[in-house]
């Protein structure tokens, strides 16, 4: 699921989209039932290895301090934000080939959904576990400063909030809630932790050192045969995370409102994100098209580094605490 980190596909139109027919699985004329569409992979740029850290700092970022200072910005991050709270990401150079299940897979059979949850009861306790790092640190006293409009992240680790930013939109969804796809009740992913807990006594004893930890709460494992999934508590319906999935779209009203924090801005940060999915890479894009500088901090490559106007590969927790001590009053907290 970076999705960070769940990722947006393409839009619709770059190849056949065929559908899935849910009515077997949501049964009912009162059933919502989600329209599921297969859309095309991404080609990734990868670089082979992280560049280092600029010997010159101030340097390097005094463009990036020029076009920000005296203007609102609204940011926009990805999982480069987060992998030094120890969440791996899909795209990092180094990282591992995976391909997350897909929305279409999971509401396909049980089997799948019974491997889905057996690794996310292992993965999720490591994004509850994480912490923020002086990036999201810093951009919360930007945000405190008057700085920023907002932020609109890809990552479902809440770290952001963790840190104190108030303005923000999870794009791709939060690891913490559960929906129900049967009648669409929202719960906590604590509580169905429990019930699933006392529906697999002693599985996470069993298979704890089978554990590869993935960065959207899941976890990679061999074998899930014997994991038995909880119903939602109210319908009896298949429960799902709330977040997007791969080659899934982003609800309308959540990209409304990030296009609104963008809008409102003068200018747009990418902090930690390669664009390589439209859901991060449209934002660059608008922004481009109406004028406004980008400034792209990221270690690597990205899909839109051909709309910045400046480009930086410095990690994050060491450009953003300085550019909030910049940009801000006060000096940024480490």
């Amino acid at each position: 699921m970076t999705v960070p980190h769940a990722f947006d596909p393409e839009p619709a139109g770059s190849g056949t989209a065929p559908t899935h027919d849910l009515d077997a699985l949501f049964p009912g004329s009162g059933t919502a039932r989600p329209r599921v569409v297969v859309k095309p992979g991404l080609v990734v740029p990868h670089a082979e290895t992280l560049p280092p850290e600029p010997a010159d700092l101030p340097a390097v970022l005094a463009p990036v301090v020029d076009l920000l200072t005296g203007r609102r910005a609204a940011v926009l991050t990805g999982a480069g934000v987060s992998t030094d709270s120890g969440i791996p990401d899909y795209r990092s150079p180094g990282s591992p080939a995976r391909l997350p299940m897909t929305f279409q897979q999971f509401v396909s059979s049980p089997d799948h959904r019974a491997h889905y949850w057996a690794r996310n009861h292992l993965g999720w306790g490591h994004l509850q576990a994480a912490r923020p790092n002086a990036g999201h640190r810093a951009l919360a006293d930007l945000e405190r400063g008057g700085a920023l409009t907002g932020l609109v992240t890809q990552n479902i680790d809440l770290l952001h909030v963790r840190a104190g930013s108030r303005q923000v939109v999870h794009l791709h969804g939060r690891y913490d809630q559960v929906r129900c796809l049967g009648c669409g009740d929202l719960s906590s992913r604590a509580a169905l932790d429990e019930r699933l807990t006392a529906l697999n006594p002693g599985w996470r004893d069993r298979v704890a050192e089978d554990l590869e930890i993935a960065p959207d709460a899941d976890a990679v494992l061999s074998s899930t045969a014997d994991f038995r999934v909880a119903p939602c508590v109210v319908c009896g319906g298949v429960l799902i995370p709330d977040v997007v999935f791969f080659g899934s779209n982003s609800p309308r009203e959540r990209v409304e409102r990030a296009t609104s924090l963008v809008d409102e801005a003068e200018a747009l940060l990418v902090a930690g994100s390669s664009l390589a999915v439209m859901g991060g890479l449209r934002f660059a894009r608008r922004a481009a098209r109406d004028g406004k500088p980008v400034v792209i901090v990221n270690r690597g490559p990205t899909r839109g580094d051909e709309l910045a106007t400046v480009k930086v590969q410095v990690s994050t927790t060491t450009s953003l605490p300085y550019l909030a001590e910049r940009l801000t009053a006060g000096p940024a907290r480490g």
